[in-house]
C-alpha cells in the first residue's frame, strides 16, 4: 500500500515538474508563424519588467532600450507585466507602423495604462472609435488650432505665465518640475472646463502629479501599492470633472463657451458621446499635458544655466523682440512667435531630450518586418528616446545643441523626430504645447532671471525625473530701458 502510494506521489510530481518544463518552454518560445525577433521573454508572467523600470541617471536613452538593441539589434522582443511585445527603435518600421493605425495596428495600452487611463468602451469599437477620434479632433482644432491661438490663447497667455513667475520670485526657492506642472495644468484645465483654480487651489494639479508617478508601475490594485494609489487618484480627477460637467448640464445658462460646452452640444446631436466619454476625453487631454511640457520645460531651463552661449543667444533673440516693438507694453503676437527661430531650435531640442516614454500599437494581424514575424495580438512598443537619441541620427545625441537644427530638414525629420506622435493619431495640443514653451520662455528670460538652489539628477524610470526635485530661485529683473 506504502509503494504504491509512493508511486502516485512520484507520479503526481513527474506530471507537475513536466508541466512547470512545458509551461516555461511555451513562455520563452512562444507560437509563431514565423520567427520571432531576437530577444528574451523573461521571467514566466513578470517577464523583464524589473529590468525594465531600474532608473537611468542619464540623458541617454532608458538602459533597458539600449542594452537590448546592442544585444539584439533594433527590434527585439520581450515581455512587459504579462504581455509579449516587440520594441522598435528601427526608424523605417516605426514609420511604417504609425501609417497602419485601422488597418494592421490598432491604439492600445498595457494593462497598466489600460485601467490608469480608463480605456474607454466605446474604443473597442473600430468603427466606434474612428467616428469618436474623428469628431473629437474637429473640436480639438477649434478650440486649440492657430486661428484660436492666434485670437483667444495667445494674448492672454503671457499675463497668466508672468503671474505665476512673479508668485515664484517671492519664494526663498520652488520645485521647478511640480511648478510647471502646475502652471500648465492650470492654464490648460481653465481652457478645457473653466476649471477655478484660484477657488480650488492647487489640487488638481498635485493629484495629477501623484498619478503620473505610476503609468508604468505593476498593476497590482491593492492597497499600499503604487498602482492602487494612482487608481484613486485616477477616480479623483474624474470625480471632479463629473461634477462639472452635471452642473454645467443642469444649468446650460453657465455656459462658458470652453471644449467641454462644445462637447455637452456633441451629446445632444451623437448618442456615442455619453457622461463617462466626454468624462475620460477631458480626462485624457489633461493628462496629456501633464508630463510631456512639465519634463520638457524644467530640462530646457536647467539645461540654460549650464550652457551660457544658449542663454546668451536665447536672450539676445527675445530682446530683440521687445526693441523692435513701437508699443513696449504690448505682448506677444503672432508674428513674434512665428519670428523665434532659435527658441524654436531650443524647444525642439528638449523635446527631442525629454521625449514621450513610448507609443504602443497592437498587432491586428501577423506583420512581417526583415525576416521576422510580430504575430497578431502581440503589443508593438516604439520608444520615442531610442529613436530621439541615436547617434545615427543626430550627432552626440546627448549633448544639448540647439545649433544642430539649422541643418536638419524636415525630410530627415519625418522619420526621426516624433515628440507629439506620428502617422494617424498626431498630438492635436502640439501647436498649444509649442506656443506654451515659447511664450514662457518669452516671459523667463525677458522679465526674470534665476540661479540654481538644488540640483536634481536627471533619472529616466522610463520617463524623464528630477531625482529629489530641481529647485531655482527665481528674481524679477529690472524693466527693460
Amino acid at each position: 500500500m506504502i509503494m504504491w502510494l509512493m508511486s502516485i506521489f512520484v507520479f503526481a510530481i513527474a506530471i507537475t515538474l513536466s508541466f512547470i518544463a512545458h509551461w516555461i518552454f511555451r513562455w520563452r518560445n512562444p507560437p509563431c508563424n514565423g520567427r520571432l525577433p531576437p530577444g528574451s521573454m523573461g521571467l514566466p508572467l513578470i517577464g523583464e519588467t524589473i529590468q525594465f523600470f531600474i532608473p537611468s541617471k542619464s540623458l541617454d536613452m532608458p538602459h533597458f532600450v539600449k542594452s537590448r538593441i546592442k544585444k539584439y539589434g533594433p527590434i527585439f522582443k520581450t515581455s512587459l507585466a504579462g504581455r509579449p511585445l516587440v520594441v522598435s527603435s528601427d526608424d523605417d518600421f516605426n514609420y511604417f507602423i504609425l501609417q497602419q493605425e485601422g488597418k494592421m495596428v490598432e491604439l492600445w495600452y498595457l494593462d497598466t495604462l489600460a485601467q490608469l487611463v480608463g480605456q474607454n468602451n466605446s474604443f473597442k469599437d473600430g468603427i466606434s472609435f474612428g467616428h469618436i477620434y474623428k469628431t473629437f479632433k474637429k473640436l480639438i482644432t477649434e478650440h486649440f488650432g492657430p486661428e484660436r491661438l492666434k485670437e483667444h490663447i495667445l494674448p492672454q497667455l503671457e499675463d497668466v505665465i508672468d503671474e505665476y513667475l512673479q508668485a515664484w520670485s517671492k519664494q526663498d526657492s520652488v520645485d521647478l518640475k511640480h511648478s510647471c506642472c502646475r502652471v500648465i495644468l492650470d492654464f490648460t484645465s481653465k481652457l478645457l472646463l473653466s476649471y477655478d483654480t484660484e477657488k480650488n487651489g492647487d489640487y488638481l494639479s498635485r493629484t495629477f502629479a501623484s498619478f503620473t508617478k505610476g503609468l508604468f508601475s505593476f498593476p497590482v490594485n491593492i492597497p499600499g501599492t503604487t498602482f492602487h494609489e494612482c487608481m484613486q487618484n485616477k477616480d479623483n480627477i474624474l470625480k471632479i470633472i463629473k461634477e462639472i460637467l452635471e452642473k454645467r448640464k443642469a444649468y446650460p445658462e453657465s455656459s462658458k463657451g470652453d471644449l467641454l460646452d462644445s462637447l455637452i452640444q456633441q451629446m445632444k446631436a451623437d448618442n456615442l458621446f455619453t457622461d463617462d466619454l466626454i468624462s475620460y476625453l477631458i480626462f485624457v487631454l489633461i493628462f496629456a499635458t501633464s508630463e510631456t511640457v512639465p519634463a520638457s520645460l524644467t530640462l530646457v531651463i536647467k539645461l540654460l544655466s549650464e550652457h551660457p552661449l544658449v542663454m546668451q543667444e536665447l536672450q539676445k533673440e527675445h530682446e530683440e523682440i521687445i526693441r523692435s516693438r513701437e508699443n513696449k507694453e504690448t505682448g506677444v503676437t503672432w508674428k513674434e512667435y512665428k519670428s523665434m527661430t532659435f527658441t524654436m531650435n531650443v524647444i525642439n531640442e528638449a523635446l527631442r531630450m525629454s521625449g514621450s516614454v513610448a507609443m504602443l500599437r497592437r498587432a491586428m494581424v501577423d506583420i512581417y518586418i526583415n525576416g521576422y514575424t510580430i504575430p497578431k495580438g502581440w503589443t508593438i512598443m516604439i520608444v520615442p528616446a531610442s529613436v530621439h537619441l541615436n547617434p545615427n541620427n543626430y550627432k552626440d545625441p546627448t549633448a544639448f545643441n540647439p545649433w544642430r537644427w539649422k541643418d536638419l530638414g524636415s525630410d530627415e525629420l519625418s522619420k526621426t523626430f516624433f515628440p507629439f506622435g506620428r502617422g494617424m493619431r498626431p498630438c492635436g495640443g502640439a501647436d498649444y504645447s509649442k506656443v506654451f514653451l515659447a511664450v514662457f520662455l518669452h516671459v523667463f528670460v525677458t522679465k526674470y532671471s534665476y540661479s540654481t538652489v538644488k540640483t536634481g539628477d536627471i533619472v529616466r524610470t522610463p520617463m524623464i525625473e528630477f531625482g529629489n526635485g530641481h529647485f531655482i530661485k527665481v528674481t524679477e529683473k529690472q524693466e527693460m530701458k
